[in-house]
C-alpha cells in the first residue's frame, strides 16, 4: 500500500490534511475495486437460454457472422416489435452481451426497452421462433408480435 504525502506539518493543519489523505486513498481503493469487478457488477441487458444459445450458434455459423444484432422498431399494434439482423461489426455505442458463448449486440435505441429481457427459442409443432420475456412490456398485441413499453408509451405521447 502506498502512502500518500499528507498536507500541512505536524503541529499547523494536519488534520485537513490527514483526512483530505483518507478521503483520497478511499476514493483509490473504491475506484481500483470498481475496475477489478469491471462488467460484472453490471446486470447484463439481456440473458439468453441454452435453446436460444444453440440456435443464434447455429445461425452465425450458418451465415458466416459475427453477431446477431437485437433492436426495436416501431410497429405493430402497440408500438414496438423486436427486429434480430446479423451484423459483421460493432457499432460504436452498440451494447456487446455475452452469453453461453454467443455474442448479441443491442441497438442503443432498444436497450431501454429490452433491459432485463430473457431471449429463448421455441421449436414446436406450431412454430419455431424467438420468444423474449420482457419484464418491462406493459402489453402487447392479441398475436404476440408487437408489445409497449412506459418508455415507448411516453415517447408515443410527446409524438
Amino acid at each position: 500500500m502506498t502512502k500518500l504525502p499528507l498536507v500541512g506539518n505536524d503541529k499547523v493543519g494536519s488534520g485537513i490534511g490527514r483526512q483530505f489523505g483518507k478521503d483520497l486513498m478511499a476514493s483509490r481503493i473504491v475506484a481500483a475495486a470498481a475496475e477489478k469487478m469491471g462488467h460484472a457488477a453490471r446486470r447484463q441487458a439481456l440473458s439468453i437460454t441454452d435453446a436460444a444459445a444453440d440456435r443464434i450458434r447455429h445461425l452465425l455459423q450458418q451465415r458466416q457472422r459475427s453477431f446477431l444484432k437485437l433492436g426495436v422498431k416501431a410497429r405493430g399494434c402497440n408500438g414496438l416489435s423486436y427486429t434480430l439482423n446479423y451484423a459483421d461489426e460493432k457499432g460504436k455505442f452498440d451494447e456487446m452481451i455475452e452469453d453461453k458463448g454467443v455474442k448479441i449486440l443491442i441497438d442503443p435505441k432498444a436497450l431501454m426497452h429490452v433491459i432485463g429481457t430473457k431471449m429463448d427459442f421455441v421449436d414446436d409443432k406450431l412454430r419455431s421462433e424467438f420468444v423474449f420475456i420482457n419484464p418491462n412490456s406493459k402489453g402487447q398485441c392479441g398475436c404476440g408480435e408487437s408489445f409497449m413499453t412506459t418508455a415507448s408509451t411516453g415517447a408515443a405521447k410527446q409524438g
